[in-house]
This record gives C-alpha cells, structure tokens and sequence, in this order.
C-alpha cells in the first residue's frame, strides 16, 4: 500500500478533509480548570470560547503522549501501509513533534519520517495536504516527506491578538515584547518565523490590523496564486472581510476560512484573526 499521512489536531483541516483523504489525526490535550479532554473530540471550540469568556476558568494544552502516537504507528502499519510521514505542528511552540520522533524510533525509525513543519494552524494544514497528495499519487515515502516540507518553507503565517498576555504566560512569546504591546495598548501583528512567533508591528485599532494582515498576505503571494487560510476565535464578520479582501486583490488557488480549534486559541484568544499563505511558486 502507498504511504500513510498522519498529522495533529492543531492542523485545523476543513470538516471532513481528513477522513476523505486517508489523514490519521492525532488529538493534542486541552484541560479547562478542573475538565480535560482532546481537542476536537471531547473539548472543541465552543467549550473553549465559553472558558475564555469565564476569566476565572484557566485553559492550559499539553502534548500527546508518546504513547499515543505510538499506538497511531502500529495500527497504520498492521492495516498494510508501506510507510509513514507524520507531520506536525512547530517544535517550536510545543512538545508534539518530539512525541512523535519519540515514538517513531520506538515503533519503526525506518518506515516512518517525521516532519516538523515550523509553522501552525493550515500552514500545517497545507503542508498535510501537499503530502496527501504526493502520497495519493504513490509517491515514496521521502518523496511525500519532501513534499510536505517544500510546502512548509513557502508558507507565511500572520496573525493579530487582543491581548499578548496568553501568549506569554504559555511561554509562546518573550515578556519583553509582551509587555511592549500592552503598556503601549497597541493591536500587535505577529508572524511565524523559523517555527517561532514574532512581533512583527504594531498598529492602534483592531480593523487597521485587519487590513495590515491583507496587505501582508498580498505581498507574501508574490505574482503567482496562493493557497490562503483565514482563522479567527470568536470573530467570524472580521475573518469574512478579510476573505473577501483578500479574494479581489489576489489569486487565491484554494481560500479557507474557519475558526481555531482549542488548542491554539487557548494560547492566543477571543478575537484573534489570523491569515496563512503559502505560494504556489517560490
């Protein structure tokens, strides 16, 4: 059989894609005060939205255990796949891709790659998927690999928050420039560089970093069509507009707009927007 895709639940796929694809997810850990569950299976967005809102309840994320992979691996392997890539969510913003190098030595180093694509949200998304495609087409195992990390490296990740303050308590960004943002009461614009999250600017109102995020997303797809991903938690009209904006000064070759999941909105909260793309040349 051709070689299997496994990926996280921070990959953010549209409804339904995994499962159509062949895409095996493994499940990151959300606790919401004394609750904790997978994301996606037992604890989902509304849960977490509702968490947030309540400022005493306290949303924490934690890696799947080795194990758990583990147990992904051998099932994927006894149902008669050649090979697995496995590609994962920035090494940089959590434990997920060492859990699975862990577990790939474990079950078979040599029958399964492990990717970590340095990015998040569907710039993991999109590199899932480029491996998909390879692996559809029965492309090897290292064919896929690189597959899914060419992808990754033209993926450009922007994304604005209310507050930095979850970011930094999560250990995601520095308190200097955290601090920064909040004691000038800006709307920090962030980025995803080499797997890590980055101040990138700073404007004063919510809708100029919404239209910064356009402009940014227009400049990163060069000449060519682009992928895009438009996320948000709890802002659905502002993730809309920016769609829509984004949609009449580009070419968008695939153009998704959904809400975070739990994981990822834990850390960066109510009212993040944020803006994924990745060139089809570059």
């Amino acid at each position: 059989m051709p070689v299997a895709v496994v990926t996280d639940s921070t990959a953010y796929l549209p409804p339904g894609i995994a499962d159509a694809r062949g895409i095996r997810t493994v499940a990151l850990e959300v606790r919401l005060g004394e609750r904790s569950g997978r994301e996606g299976i037992e604890i989902g967005t509304a849960e977490l939205t509702a968490a947030l809102a309540d400022r005493k309840l306290d949303a924490q994320t934690s890696r799947p255990a080795p194990a758990v992979f583990a147990d992904c691996y051998e099932q994927t392997l006894r149902a008669g796949f050649d090979s697995i890539v496995s590609v994962h969510l920035s090494s940089e913003l959590s434990g997920t891709w060492e859990a699975a190098r862990i577990a790939a030595d474990q079950v078979d180093p040599r029958r399964i790659r492990v990717v970590d694509s340095r990015a998040a949200a569907m710039g993991l998304g999109f590199a899932v998927l480029a491996a998909a495609d390879a692996a559809s087409s029965g492309q090897s195992g290292a064919a896929v690999e690189y597959a899914a990390t060419a992808v990754a490296k033209r993926c450009r990740v922007f994304f604005s928050v209310d507050s930095l303050d979850r970011l930094r308590r999560g250990g995601r960004i520095g308190a200097a420039a955290a601090f920064l943002g909040t004691a000038l009461a800006v709307k920090p614009i962030l980025h995803v560089e080499d797997g890590k999250i980055v101040p990138l600017e700073k404007v004063r109102t919510t809708a100029r970093a919404a239209q910064r995020m356009v402009d940014l997303a227009v400049a990163a797809a060069g000449d060519g069509p682009a992928d895009v991903a438009v996320h948000h938690l709890a802002a659905a009209e502002r993730a809309d507009q920016v769609a829509r904006a984004i949609s009449e000064r580009m070419t968008t070759s695939r153009l998704v707009v959904s809400e975070i999941g739990a994981v990822i909105g834990a850390h960066v909260g109510l009212g993040a927007l944020g803006v994924v793309v990745v060139p089809k040349h570059g």
